[in-house]
């Protein structure tokens, strides 16, 4: 009792991190800091549990990393996904099987897990509280994309009864791509990204169908039509850009606010967790006063740079062939010849 008593008192001299955002980076990165013994505030927006736009596949991440953040044991239930098929306006053009299995489950759940897990370990969340971007000494700023004028426009639902012969199935349109893997309770999640296309009529939750449409997945769009939607799993997102975000130099990033890697790569919510891992111990430092915040900053800066710069440069250079008629049809030539090399691919954005 009295050593604890003693690591408590000393805890309370030691400087406290704040996080802006609870989404995975903020929510990992808060669990992480608390097995460290620091004091640390989730400020989020919105609420919990709630569904995002997001493909709910995670591929590439360790064990080691989801150990060092605390919450390894939060997918023991998750779905493993081993193999993969591409369509091409519902044409099958590859199919392969990842070297490593990857994980399968809503963000509607895996957010709540985390943020369960958080104040086991004793953190403390404040929801309906959007903080400013404006760097300070112990902020961090993982709120998320950067809003923007971007062409994009992100749509997602859970659905049941959809038809699947692959664990993550890719399907490419002419207007952009949609991936179809299971998360929970035999729900699948159909996640897309488009090109915004004002001309289309649809509203809503008809969005999506409208666009699958659009980009010539007609088989795709009818079966989500006759398949049961998961009620209130309908979302929407617009007004991004993909690739390294825009912020005030001495702000620090994490995230989807620090970089946002095109989702055909399946890598987004991987890299949420690798940058809090990566984030850990110079805030650590920082609290215990061993170092300067712009110090602290720059060791994170400088870490996300090294362990993210090759694999955005690769994404960024290959997703506009998924959006381009010669791109596609040099992809569907190189499957047609089993030529596609998914592994060294799978390597260079991992």
């Amino acid at each position: 009792m009295a050593r604890q008593q003693a690591w408590s008192s000393l805890a309370a001299l030691n400087r406290s991190i704040t996080i802006a955002g609870g989404g995975l980076a903020g929510l990992s990165l808060a669990s992480a800091l608390r097995l460290h013994n620091v004091e640390v505030t989730v400020l989020e927006a919105g609420g919990y549990p709630r569904h995002r736009v997001c493909g709910e596949f995670i591929s590439g991440v360790s064990e080691a990393t989801l150990e060092n953040l605390g919450i390894r044991d939060l997918f023991s239930s998750a779905h493993r996904h081993r193999s993969l098929k591409w369509h091409h306006r519902g044409r099958l053009i590859h199919q392969a099987k990842f070297p490593e299995a990857a994980y399968g489950i809503s963000r509607y759940q895996l957010d709540e897990k985390i943020r369960l897990r958080l104040l086991e370990l004793g953190g403390k969340i404040q929801t309906g509280i959007r903080a400013r971007a404006e760097p300070r000494d112990g902020l961090v700023w993982a709120a998320g994309r950067k809003p923007c004028r971007g062409q994009w426009i992100g749509l997602k639902a859970h659905v049941r009864g959809l038809p699947r012969t692959a664990d993550l199935e890719m399907h490419m349109g002419s207007n952009g791509y949609a991936g179809l893997a299971e998360v929970e309770d035999g729900w699948t999640n159909l996640c897309g990204l488009f090109l915004i296309d004002r001309q289309i009529p649809a509203k809503g939750a008809d969005l999506l169908a409208a666009y699958l449409v659009a980009g010539g997945n007609h088989a795709l769009a009818r079966d989500m039509a006759a398949a049961e939607w998961r009620v209130g799993s309908f979302s929407a997102m617009a007004g991004f850009a993909l690739g390294r975000q825009p912020s005030p130099p001495n702000l620090l990033c994490i995230g989807d606010a620090e970089s946002m890697i095109p989702p055909f790569t399946g890598n987004g919510m991987s890299m949420a967790f690798q940058a809090a891992e990566a984030t850990i111990s110079p805030l650590v430092a920082w609290t215990r006063k061993e170092t300067s915040w712009a110090e602290a900053t720059h060791a994170v800066q400088h870490r996300l740079k090294k362990k993210f710069q090759r694999r955005l440069r690769v994404a960024q250079a290959l997703h506009p062939f998924l959006f381009s008629t010669t791109g596609r049809g040099f992809l569907d030539a190189m499957a047609t010849l089993r030529l596609l090399p998914l592994s060294p691919l799978l390597h260079l954005i991992r």
